[in-house]
């Protein structure tokens, strides 16, 4: 007889065939993202420089000094300055002049710089990891022509900017899949961790979470600093970046991940033998009801055939404690699951957005749960999709399980998403006027998206359970008894297709009723064409069944599209925690709550009176701040004595402190105009809110004081 390939089966049978083209969809659309995407911003700004951008000093001044508005890191090379033709003229050696809220940094100039225009450049890292840079301008004595040329990438940009963001997206769906697709197993179908498709699953998701964090580890140097690649075999780099808050949440990762491959190991290994084992220990309610009664019925008589012939019975007794055993270890993984899976996300957490801004302490365990709901949902999502795919007897409960699991991971995820949206954003105005609050919209949207796809999924896993077991009719087919083939008639349910594994068909020049076993023995190619064909046969009936049932087959379409909007929705978030957070954009703009308030086009005027106490100690101070708003400001300072008249005192201080942003104070020396007055120009106030102005007097070398008032800056 002739053997003949299976049938091909329809396209539409065949969702296997769209994977490709998906794939190179997502893949133009997640480049767009990534090569569209500026350089990362943060929280950290300048906010004032000594001396100021554009100032024309008369001497050289002896070091040049940066003032941030939250805390940096910087090392001895982070701050730069150069001559008019480029060679620097500072000593390579950083000061680190912070004290309490005042983060300061600066660096010492050589002696004698003679006149002319001198670059400052500099580059740090935020606290939330980010890189930031930036370079200005003064002159000593005139301004001159200069051969410097002002940097034009800034921090963190570039091709290494760009793959170090690709780095960030591929660990973000590593620890998605490897985190949800575990817990898919536990949860909803323990049967699962049995089967080959999910384990290579969930093996894959943690090897791209390994290999993507060495990835960033290795980039981090020139990442954040040079943008050379070569410099990635900077060891002296590489030492500096582990003694860093970001390196550390990276060696941390690292370290979990090898807990991880434990976890992993034990719930593929001891856990999926038990799940194997002829009683099904362990097993969640309605595992067991998918399965056909021919296939229940031939295991239960293999099962019987095997305790009788071998001797090997078990007693109520031992099966009892065998699933006593399964349930603990169950149980133990997902403790052991759990803790190591806030421990990844926490690595996120303590490092990024979360760790710094207002609320740390609440921010980071919420940004927590916030990462393990995603995971949970949209990981479980892709090893359902993945099951479902693959295999044809998945059990109905498991998709009800999910469903659950899934409803509630959406509601964990908006609850801490709405409060991540406040404590970021701040102001209605920042979600539309900042790059952080518009990809904030695309991320709703597609959320969004994803839920209404998700509610036609959860009417699919409806009908399904409530829908029978579909069962195609019978058909001939070959099988091996006693090394001779016969036919016989096997029906396959959608939930047995192991069934039609034992089938066979002759190759094609063996006579009929030819003893298998001898064609095998005399020709061992023809043995090998045999079991290839058998192989064939199997998947392609394994096909027919997987797609004989209409709600399945609907349930894995609306699965694959909500995997599909996850991957982009993935990518968006990527590119968002790499974004300066609205709430300090729309600040540094100058566009803030306390803008609202303040007068427009009129300068701040206060009088503060003064004691200290010693002789002619008493007097007035009147300040004035011109335009007294976010930037450049022009401050004079007059002294009055009692009778009204110009004091002329020995030295006057101001300074500016923004409590609730803990910047300051920012130090302003006036330089002497006239007798009692003092003025200084390109005083810098770099946000908006509530300043405190402390203004020091001295009337003799023992008497000062200082007074203070509080004034809106908008």
């Amino acid at each position: 007889m002739t053997a003949t390939a299976p049938a091909p089966l329809p396209a539409r049978a065949r969702p296997a065939a769209l994977l490709p083209r998906l794939a190179l969809v997502l893949a133009a659309l997640l480049a767009t993202l990534f090569t569209a995407a500026g350089p990362a911003s943060a929280h950290a700004a300048l906010t004032a420089s000594d001396p100021k951008d554009g100032a024309v000093v008369a001497t050289a001044p002896a070091q040049v000094t940066l003032s941030f508005s939250e805390q940096v890191a910087m090392g001895d090379d982070s701050i730069r300055v150069m001559d008019p033709q480029g060679k620097r003229v500072d000593t390579g050696e950083l000061r680190d002049m912070c004290s309490g809220s005042t983060i300061r940094y600066g660096t010492a100039l050589h002696a004698g710089l003679p006149n002319g225009t001198y670059t400052v450049a500099w580059q740090a890292v935020s606290a939330d990891s980010h890189p930031i840079s930036g370079a200005f301008t003064f002159s000593v004595g005139a301004p001159s022509a200069t051969t410097v040329a002002l940097p034009e990438q800034q921090a963190g940009g570039g091709p290494v900017g760009i793959a170090y963001g690709i780095a960030r997206y591929v660990a973000y769906a590593g620890f998605t899949v490897l985190v949800g697709g575990a817990a898919f197993i536990l949860v909803c179908w323990r049967r699962g961790s049995a089967e080959r498709s999910l384990q290579k699953l969930v093996l894959r998701a943690w090897v791209t979470l390994t290999a993507a964090t060495l990835a960033m580890l290795a980039l981090r140097t020139p990442y954040t600093g040079s943008g050379k690649f070569a410099d990635v075999f900077d060891l002296d780099g590489l030492r500096a970046v582990l003694e860093t808050k970001t390196g550390a949440s990276f060696v941390s990762r690292l370290l979990l991940l090898g807990a991880a491959a434990l976890f992993v190991a034990v719930l593929f290994g001891a856990y999926a033998r038990r799940q194997k084992a002829p009683e099904t220990d362990g097993a969640t309610p309605g595992e067991a009801s998918g399965k056909s009664s021919e296939k229940s019925a031939g295991k239960a008589a293999g099962k019987a055939t095997g305790r009788v012939g071998g001797g090997t019975a078990e007693t109520a007794e031992t099966a009892s404690e065998r699933k006593k055993e399964t349930s603990d270890l169950a149980f133990g993984l997902g403790i052991g699951g759990a803790v190591v899976a806030a421990g990844l996300a926490a690595t996120w957490s303590l490092s990024e957005h979360a760790s710094t801004g207002i609320q740390p302490g609440i921010a980071m365990p919420v940004d927590i749960l916030h990462l393990l709901g995603v995971a949970t949902w949209l990981g479980g999502l892709a090893a359902l999709l993945v099951a479902l795919h693959t295999v044809p007897d998945l059990e109905r409960e498991a998709v009800r399980r999910f469903s659950r699991v899934a409803f509630i991971s959406v509601l964990v995820v908006t609850a801490t998403g709405i409060y991540q949206s406040w404590r970021q954003l701040g102001t209605w105005s920042a979600l539309t006027g900042t790059s952080y609050g518009r990809l904030l919209i695309i991320k709703v949207g597609l959320v969004a998206v994803l839920v209404g796809i998700a509610y036609v999924s959860r009417k699919w896993t409806a009908r399904l359970a409530q829908a029978p077991a579909h069962t195609p009719a019978a058909e001939p087919a070959e099988v091996l008894v006693g090394g001779d083939v016969s036919r016989e008639t096997s029906t396959t349910t959608s939930t047995t297709p192991s069934a039609v594994s034992r089938e066979t068909s002759p190759p094609a020049d063996r006579e009929e009723g030819e003893p298998a076993e001898e064609v095998a023995s005399v020709d061992p190619r023809r043995a090998a064409q045999l079991a290839r064909q058998n192989a064939a046969r199997a998947k392609a009936r394994e096909r027919q069944v997987r797609d004989a049932d209409p709600d399945r087959a609907g349930l894995r379409r609306s699965v694959l599209a909500e995997a599909g909007v996850a991957v982009v929705l993935l990518a968006v978030t990527t590119v968002l925690t790499s974004t300066e957070p609205g709430r300090a954009a729309e600040q540094e703009t100058g566009r803030g709550p306390a803008a609202s308030t303040a007068v427009p086009n009129r300068a701040v005027k206060i009088t503060l009176p003064f004691d200290t106490g010693g002789q002619n100690g008493k007097g007035n101070v009147r300040l004035e701040l011109d335009p007294g708003r976010v930037g450049a400001n022009t401050l004079h300072v007059w002294a009055d004595g009692p009778d009204g008249q110009p004091l002329d005192l020995p030295e006057v201080k101001v300074s500016f402190t923004l409590p609730a942003k803990e910047i300051g104070p920012l130090p302003v020396q006036p330089d002497r105009a006239s007798a009692g007055h003092w003025t200084a120009s390109g005083v810098q106030l770099p946000l908006v809110g509530e300043w405190r102005i402390d203004v020091t007097v001295r009337t003799s070398d023992i008497d000062q004081t200082t007074v203070q008032k509080n004034v809106k800056i908008g």
